[in-house]
């Protein structure tokens, strides 16, 4: 564990703007979980997420996200993504440590705080053939629109080259 302190949004849209990439964010009442953001698709367009922060029994951690209505089977998803064994959640500990968000504030986008490389990002390929990717710019009262391109891009700039595969039903 380090004792660098997490990256806030503010310096999220920095390394954005230093990258080049093209952002917008909407500001809005905090939502831990996909059925509470729901009321906000109207508002704001494109593919909206849902992350799994899991484990296999080797300590190995990855972020799937996917989008937002999409199935995961738990039970197979470690035969596509290269884990050691059946995958389970990270304990809420981990997250911090690795990704430097809160439950219900999981996002592709907390690699930024993954310095060591720790967390394997797994994009799944259906949400990544959306045009514009939305995700929490690590916390859960914002949502941050990007290009599906540059949210590769940007993962890549923090040192971390995500898998894009098939991981739905």
């Amino acid at each position: 564990m380090t004792d660098m302190q997490p990256k806030t949004a503010d310096d999220l849209f920095r390394f954005l703007d230093d990258l080049g990439i093209a952002h917008r964010t909407k500001q809005h009442a905090p939502v831990f979980t996909v059925a509470e953001s729901v009321a906000l698709r109207d508002e704001i367009p494109g593919g909206h997420t849902k992350n799994l922060f899991v484990k296999d029994k080797k300590d190995n951690y990855f972020l799937l996200t996917v989008e937002e209505h999409a199935t995961v089977d738990l039970k197979t998803v470690h035969t596509l993504i290269g884990a050691a064994s059946k995958v389970s959640f990270g304990k809420p500990e981990k997250l911090m440590e690795y990704l430097g968000v809160i439950p219900g504030a999981v996002t592709a986008l907390g690699v930024i705080n993954d310095h060591g490389k720790a967390v394997t990002l797994v994009l799944d390929a259906d949400l990544m053939a959306e045009e514009i990717v939305n995700c929490h710019p690590l916390t859960n009262d914002a949502t941050t629109s990007l290009s599906s391109k540059d949210l590769i891009r940007f993962a890549e700039a923090t040192g971390h080259v995500p898998l894009v595969l098939k991981v739905t039903a």
